[in-house]
């Protein structure tokens, strides 16, 4: 492979210059996560293109560059910059994961169907939390925990459960991989829509969203 992450040579190389180079990047990033939004952040693994190893060293790896590192702790909620800037100092090169399940959920779905539905779901004024884009064409809605387990349901009540969908939730033991780190070696995740102080309180509950999202991947795969 062509790089690790926690090695120790790697380890000591990075805590020398950690305050002046860090901050500016993944640390800062971590801060604003942690202490203005309130959600925790775990150190993941990172995949160098183009034949994506992982930075974990296992060579048959089933999710490459997109796992949490297993001895790396999380950074919790309320962590402040000198607290970010020291935990990460001791996985140099992480990528930043979000736990899902948590705070939030997620609703993923392509992100042309994303986009169209984001443009729509803002133009009737409907509470909305963070999207991501990932670099593999996913738009990732952030909704309130729970959403995992009641899509199943919340489908079938809107007349949807039928329906060949593009639509998949994720729910606790999932992890998002948040900007500005990239995911599986395929590019750098993005925000479509940014956490915003108005919405800090929590993210929508999902049903106020899926329609919306149904319809329009509904009518992206026609």
């Amino acid at each position: 492979m062509g790089f690790t992450i926690g090695g120790s040579r790697g380890t000591r190389e990075f805590r020398s210059g950690t305050r002046r180079r860090g901050r500016t990047s993944e640390c800062t990033a971590v801060a604003e996560y942690t202490g203005l939004w309130g959600w925790d952040v775990v150190p993941g693994a990172r995949a160098a293109a183009p034949a994506r190893d992982c930075s974990c060293g296992d060579a048959e790896c089933v999710s490459p560059g997109a796992h949490p590192l297993p001895f790396a702790p999380t950074v919790k909620a309320g962590a402040t910059l000198d607290e970010v800037t020291e935990a990460w100092a001791a996985c140099p090169g992480a990528a930043v994961l979000l736990p899902v399940g948590r705070a939030f959920d997620v609703i993923e779905v392509c992100e042309e169907a994303g986009r169209r539905a984001l443009v729509r779901l803002e133009r009737m004024g409907l509470p909305l939390g963070p999207v991501i884009v990932t670099a593999d064409g996913r738009a990732q809605f952030f909704v309130a925990p729970g959403a995992a387990d009641e899509l199943p349901q919340l489908l079938y009540r809107m007349g949807w459960d039928d329906a060949d969908l593009d639509l998949r939730a994720l729910g606790r033991g999932a992890y998002v991989t948040a900007p500005p780190s990239d995911r599986a070696g395929l590019g750098q995740v993005g925000w479509l829509r940014p956490p915003a102080l108005d919405r800090a309180g929590g993210p929508p509950q999902a049903r106020l969203l899926l329609g919306t999202l149904a319809y329009i991947c509904h009518r992206s795969r026609r």
